[in-house]
């Protein structure tokens, strides 16, 4: 049985609910409105309830690596879990924010922190750098979550995948990245589409 990290949906949200991608440099003061609510606000259920009751958002960070004009890009390999996430390419590493997070410390840091350590090998120092938040209500999915995007900027590009069957990974140009996702963008997660053409607004 795993309980998840939620707010309620009025709770963390006016009466106008954002949809798609909110950059931290688009809106600053709602940025950190949103964040003091996911903190003051959430509460753990257990992740099945959560999954079928829209009035709860599940918060789920959402990590992107960065290395100067670099981005890690993650595909999901045939031998992974759900089939429907086969080929998939990604630019977040994250999950949900469990009880384990309720360490000393900030809450949705140590669940940051603790999804990037889960899923991969940083060999270099790195700085978490709130980026935005993403909120898709198109869809069932989306409805109960919403994406608390950073950026994790890498000094060093030694960072390598920790399920190598189930993952693989590496870094490719900002340029590069949008390139890809204009040609196939069906292959790129919804979230990551969305994030990808507002990376000119995220890095320098």
């Amino acid at each position: 049985m795993e309980f998840v990290y939620v707010v309620k949906r009025y709770d963390l949200f006016d009466l106008a609910f954002p949809h798609g991608f909110v950059t931290a440099r688009d809106e600053p003061e709602q940025m950190d409105q949103w964040n003091a609510r996911m903190r003051a606000k959430g509460f753990f259920v257990e992740r099945r309830w959560a999954e079928q009751d829209s009035s709860l958002k599940q918060i789920i960070p959402y990590n992107l690596i960065v290395h100067g004009d670099e981005i890690y890009l993650l595909k999901r390999l045939d031998s992974g879990g759900e089939s429907r996430l086969h080929g998939k390419l990604s630019i977040g590493v994250g999950g949900h924010i469990n009880p384990v997070d309720e360490a000393e410390g900030d809450l949705l840091d140590i669940g940051c922190r603790r999804e990037l350590d889960e899923e991969l090998n940083l060999e270099t120092p790195f700085t978490l750098k709130p980026a935005g938040v993403i909120n898709d209500e198109s869809n069932d999915v989306g409805s109960v979550h919403i994406g608390l995007v950073n950026l994790a900027h890498c000094e060093t590009r030694d960072v390598t995948v920790r399920e190598t069957d189930q993952l693989e990974g590496g870094f490719v140009t900002q340029q590069a990245l949008q390139e890809m996702a204009n040609n196939e963008p069906d292959r790129f997660e919804s979230w990551s589409t969305m994030i990808i053409s507002r990376l000119d607004d995220l890095l320098p």
